[in-house]
Formats: structure tokens, sequence, C-alpha cells
């Protein structure tokens, strides 16, 4: 079985031609294009046998294990026996014709069993094949077996020699997971203990070092290492402190220039670039000088303050003297990057930027590392015949359905008070009225009235709610529609209104119609009192003796007993008469005619008397 596969990835053209073919020559599955389960086991368990076989062979021919059986001719450079039976896998895991978690099976076999240097190509191959091997039929079958597999390449490399292969393995990593990927964050926090700063103890003989100085230095490493220790410790945090404000002092008293600045090419450095300083006390002096080792020790000093103060799971019991310190030690660690040359203002501008990305995710892994991928939405295709029915939404559409929906669930959204409301017109110009009086000493180029959003604004709310004092904006303009109990007595003078001649003249005419409409009603006969005379004999007789009962009335209210002389019904006043008086005549004569009648209909026995 092995011979037959062995025969023929040693066959020249793609996978797809021979793969399947081959698996059902050796397998004879019940299935011809997807093998079961126990189908599968038995491929992999010949396909791990065969791989292990291909490594031996390869060691004891001594070379490399991503070249052996590669031919003459053969362009690629990966073209051996070993990529070509990966191909082989990866193809038929592809197409689903074997179980898919087949070939990162294959892959940590391959990297377990290879030394660092084979390792290396055969990374290589994986980051080739990135893109089949994150296709979703693939990755969710095999995505723990590559991340187990990657963890165990990073623990056999050296952090400080293979730092470059260590970064392409977490960019792989990162390309490879969702960026939500539980597994690829660290969610509970933990700080790597295990990385110590070693440093000298004791003062080397016959070297002049401030040795207090550089071991207090140093020892600021094991409060970065776990920032955690001193949330909860004040004897720790208060250490670290007085250590800090030594170190800054110092930096303080020996600032660097502008030349020292650009002798240290930063680009350069960052070539040969090594991810810990050494720590010699000879190399103090130096170290002091170098703007990029003093750059690196106040970063620390942010990403450690960044930390105390970030929201977590479990709140940092922070007192409020501890918080005070960490603003004032943030702004001192701040000036000394913006005057680090070169270029410290952007360099700090850039670290702020991004230690504000990095809330958004402290709090995205506070909330539970919620998913943020859409998956895109399919559109359903209409069949041909089929009518596309229209939803019906209860208010019209959906938006508005939902709005109505969301009222009942919650009735008091519109009595809220902390909705945004149109506010009063008196709060509104209380600003301006603020303004306007000259005792609060307020510069005219400082006035609300200067700015036109604003006075556009109050004219809308006093055209709503202010009728009256928008009409003075025409006569004195935006400082006359303000209500006059918001302004001063000195400035409410100017603005009280003075009723003018057209007012005068309106409200002359108003009198004038009012007075000609009760004369007419007076005057005229209605018709219906002319028309049927006889039928209505009774109603003229009941009203012969109202008006009798009337002028008795009159009598017994008029002085002296003298009655007063009805007016004639023909007789009409002239124009000339002051209105007021004719509508003061009106209502004395209307008040007299209910007098008499209510004394007419209580007392007729006195009036009969008098009238005796």
């Amino acid at each position: 079985m092995m011979e037959a596969f062995r025969k023929a990835i040693l066959q020249d053209g793609p996978p797809e031609t021979f793969a399947l073919k081959t698996v059902q020559e050796v397998i004879k599955p019940q299935k011809q294009t997807k093998l079961a389960q126990d189908e599968n086991q038995l491929l992999e368990n010949m396909l791990r046998t065969l791989l292990q076989e291909l490594v031996s062979s390869a060691v004891q021919s001594g070379e490399e294990i991503m070249l052996y059986g590669k031919s003459i001719d053969a362009e690629d450079e990966m073209h051996g026996v070993i990529p070509q039976l990966l191909d082989v896998v990866l193809y038929l895991c592809e197409k689903e014709h074997v179980e898919g978690g087949m070939i990162f099976q294959l892959l940590e076999d391959l990297t377990e069993m290879s030394t660092m240097r084979n390792c290396e190509d055969i990374f290589r191959y994986i980051e080739s094949k990135q893109d089949i091997l994150g296709k979703q039929e693939l990755f969710a079958r095999g995505k723990l077996v590559m991340l187990r597999t990657c963890n165990q390449l990073l623990r056999r490399l050296s952090k400080a020699n293979d730092v470059v292969f260590c970064g392409r393995i977490l960019m792989f990593l990162a390309h490879f997971f969702p960026l939500s990927e539980r597994s690829a964050v660290n969610i509970k926090g933990v700080f790597n203990t295990s990385n110590e700063t070693k440093y000298e103890k004791d003062p080397p003989e016959g070297i002049s070092v401030d040795f207090n100085f550089y071991k207090t230095f140093w020892s600021l490493q094991e409060h970065f290492c776990n920032p955690a220790s001193l949330s909860n410790a004040p004897i720790k945090w208060q250490r670290f402190t007085a250590s800090l404000m030594v170190v800054l002092n110092t930096f303080d008293a020996q600032p660097l220039s502008e030349e020292e600045g650009a002798e240290n090419n930063l680009e350069e450095e960052a070539t040969t670039f090594n991810i810990k300083y050494l720590t010699s006390s000879k190399l103090m002096g130096l170290e002091l000088k170098d703007p990029s080792f003093r750059r690196h020790i106040l970063l620390q000093c942010l990403i450690l303050f960044d930390y105390l103060k970030a929201p977590g799971k479990n709140d940092k019991d922070l007192s409020e003297s501890m918080k005070e310190e960490i603003k004032s030690c943030e702004d001192r660690v701040k000036k000394l990057l913006e005057v680090t040359p070169p270029k410290g203002k952007d360099f700090l501008h850039s670290i702020e930027h991004i230690l504000d990305r990095e809330k958004n995710w402290v709090w995205w892994k506070r909330d539970g590392c919620q998913p943020f991928e859409k998956q895109p939405i399919e559109k359903k295709t209409v069949h041909d015949g089929a009518k596309k029915r229209r939803p019906r939404w209860r208010l019209g559409n959906k938006e508005l359905s939902q709005l109505w929906k969301w009222a009942d669930q919650n009735p008091n959204a519109m009595t809220n008070p902390q909705r945004v409301r149109t506010p009063a017109i008196t709060d509104y110009w209380k600003p301006l009225a603020e303004d306007m009086d000259e005792s609060a000493g307020i510069e005219a180029e400082y006035h609300h009235k200067n700015n036109r959003v604003y006075c556009w604004k109050g004219l809308r709310f006093s055209a709503r709610q202010d009728l009256e004092g928008f009409s003075k904006f025409t006569e004195h303009g935006i400082e006359g529609v303000v209500p006059l109990e918001l302004l001063p007595l000195e400035v409410r003078s100017k603005f009280q209104g003075k009723p003018s001649d057209r007012s005068k003249r309106a409200r002359k005419e108003e009198m004038k119609s009012a007075s000609h409409q009760v004369e007419e009603s007076q005057i005229a006969t209605p018709a219906s009192e002319i028309e049927g005379e006889g039928n209505r004999a009774d109603m003229e007789a009941s009203v012969a003796v109202m008006d009798t009962d009337v002028s008795a009335a009159m009598g017994n209210n008029s002085q002296g007993g003298t009655p007063t002389p009805e007016p004639d019904e023909h007789q009409k006043q002239s124009p000339d008469i002051d209105v007021g008086q004719e509508a003061g005549q009106v209502e004395e004569a209307d008040a007299e005619v209910e007098t008499g009648m209510v004394d007419g209909e209580t007392d007729p026995e006195a009036e009969s008397d008098h009238v005796g």
C-alpha cells in the first residue's frame, strides 16, 4: 500500500491527475469520492508511517528534508518527495475526499521530527499554503492542531537569536486565526514573570560608578515585569515611586542635545535590535547618553501607568493619592519623552495614539471578546413566475414599526428627563440677557448676538413660544426679542412696549365696528315679528305687560320718581359722538333694563303700591 503512494508521489504533474485514483486503488473505499471514518483512519496511519520513513531516509542521506528526492530538472525550490506528499494530501483534504484535519496532523509530525534548521523550510511551505489551509472547511478541523504546532515551535526557538523566525510564526497566527479568536488573546491578563532582569548586586572594584543609582535604576524592571503587584500593595508602590523619581531627576539633570540624538541613527539600530539591554555597571554612563535607551525606559513607565488606569473585570482599588501620583508621574514622563531627541514630539504623539487605541482592546477583552466579524448576507433568488410579496408593516415601514414596538416596551421613554427637549424661551435667552447687563462687564465681541446660529435658533423658538417678543425684532433687533423679565431695570425701559399710532388707530377702528354692531341689533326689527300678527296676539300682549313692568321698574329706580324718557327708535346718534361714550351708554342701559326686570319679577306688590 505504501509502495503505491511512494510511486504516486514520484510522478510528474499536478496532484489532481493521480491523487484520487491512487487512494481508490489502495483503500478501495465504499464510496468512490469520500472515505468513511475507519477508512480515513487507515489512510492517516499509512501516510504518517510513510512520512516518517521519508524523513529518516533524508536524515541518513544528509540532505535537507524539504529537498530530499528533488530531481535535477525541477524548477521549484521545494519540489522534493515530502512536499509532493504534502501537496497530495492537501488536495484530497481540500476536495473533501478525506478528513480535513489529516494535513495538519502530518505537518505537526513533520515539525517534531525535524531540526530547527529544517523547521524553517517547513514553515516556509506552510506560509505558501496559507490561503488553502485557512479555508473554513479545513480551518474548523485543524485550527487547534496548527496552534499547537506553532506554540511548540515558539518554545523550541531562542527568543534572543531567532527573533525573526518567532515574528514570522506570530504573524502567521495573526493572519490564520480570526481577529476575535479567544485562543490568541491573553484574557486573564497574565504577565510573564519569568522574564527576569539580572544585574549586579555588589559594587565592582576599581571602577568609580554611582552604584546606588545603578541598583535603583535596574530595580524598576522588577515592577515593570509584574505591574499588577503595585495596585494592591502600598509599600511596593511607594518604593517604586521613590526609585522612579531618582531616575527621572537624573534624566532631567543630564539632558540630551540634538547633536547626541543625531549621532544615534535609530533606523540603523533597528536592524540590530536586541530585546534586552546589557546590565553591566560599566556601561551605565554610556547607556544614559543613548536616546533609544531612555525612550525604552520611559515607554515602560507609560505602559505601566496605562495598565493601572485601565478598567478591568476586577476593578483596581486605587486611592485618590495614588491616582494623583500616577497623573503627575505620567505628565513628567511625557515631558521627558518630548525633549528626548531626535523628533521627540512626533515620537510622543505616536505613543499616545497607540495607547489610546489599546483602550479599545481592553474594553473588548473585558466584555468577553465578542465576535465582530459579520458574514455576508446571501441574496435569495426569486424564481421565475413567483411574485415577490412585499412585507406588511404595522406603521408603513420597518423603522416606524420598530420605534412603535420599542415605545411599547419602554412607556416612560417620552417622559424621560434625559431626553433632548426644546428649551424654554427664558432659559435660552438668559446668556444674551447677561450680555446686555452693563454691570457684568462683558465685552461686545464676546456677546451672543454675534453668533448667527444662536440668534437663528432663538428666533425660531420665539416664533413658537413668544410671538409678541418675536414681533419686536423688526424694531429693536435681536436684543428686543429677549423677554423683559430677564433684563435689568435700566435696560428694560429701552424695550418696554409703548402704544404706537398704528396700534391706537387699529384699536379705535375695532371699537367703532363693535358699537355699530350693537346699534344695528337694537334698531333693526326682525321680520318674524311683522309677519303673522294675528297668530301671535298672545305673544304681543305678554310683551306689552313686560314693557309696563320695565317702565315701572325704571320709574322706581330713577331719582325723584321721575321716569326716564325712552329714546326714539328712529333717532340715530351723530357719528361725532365719542365711541367710548356710546359704548358706556349702551352698557348702562342694558344694566338698567336687567335690573328692572329682576325687580319686577321678584317684588310685584311693592311695584303696585308705588304706582297707586
